[in-house]
């Protein structure tokens, strides 16, 4: 075992910006780690190591302790409900979740069919609108679903906005800002909470800046 603690943490552009913050913050990272393919990564200079996940998987290695913190999109947090503690929002990767669906196209039936890889943060918000929707869930080109008549609108994540764009899909209506978030076990951060508070204290520092 290691005292070291763990932070979970997804590929992509959330580990990249996420790295960047680090290192303004003045933890050592290897140079080539961001290269690597390995799924636990230590950082023999720091007192912590990298696991590497799926941004779907990082608030539950959280909950189940097998990681001390992650850091994980306020999407995932908002449709997995884990028991996790968010201490810090770390303000990168900013994107926001919204409705999207082809212009001028009747809903056929009652209720429209949503597509979405997010099917908890869609229901609840069409329920809190008053509104029965069927939903469909995907894991991957949402965009596609309107276009081939599977469903009548979409939810997902929309940075730039261009991916719609280039499919003839338009915004409907806005759900939800999203960031990357920290996120602590409360069981490590009661056991650890030294170790975690300078972590959380230091990279405070550098996300006001």
């Amino acid at each position: 075992m290691t005292d070291k603690l763990t932070i979970a943490m997804p590929k992509g552009r959330i580990f990249e910006e996420a790295a960047q913050l680090l290192l303004k913050a003045g933890y050592k990272l290897p140079p080539e780690f961001e290269d690597s393919r390995k799924l636990i990564i230590d950082v023999p200079d720091e007192p912590f190591r990298f696991m590497l996940a799926k941004p779907m998987d990082v608030t539950t290695y959280v909950e189940h302790g097998v990681a001390d913190l992650g850091i994980a999109g306020k999407d995932v947090m908002l449709e997995e409900e884990r028991d996790v503690y968010e201490v810090l929002d770390l303000q990168i990767s900013q994107c926001y979740l919204a409705v999207a669906g082809l212009t001028d196209v009747k809903v056929k039936g009652v209720a429209p069919k949503i597509a979405t890889k997010y099917p908890n943060v869609a229901s609840s918000y069409f329920r809190e609108n008053g509104e029965q929707v069927e939903i469909i869930k995907l894991n991957g080109s949402i965009e596609l679903a309107p276009l081939i008549g599977l469903a009548d609108r979409i939810v997902d994540i929309v940075s730039t906005g261009r991916t719609l764009k280039e499919n003839g899909l338009v915004e409907l209506e806005h759900i939800a800002d999203i960031t990357s978030r920290l996120i602590v076990n409360p069981v490590s951060y009661r056991l650890k909470d030294q170790q975690i508070d300078e972590i959380v204290e230091r990279l405070s520092k550098v996300v006001s800046q």
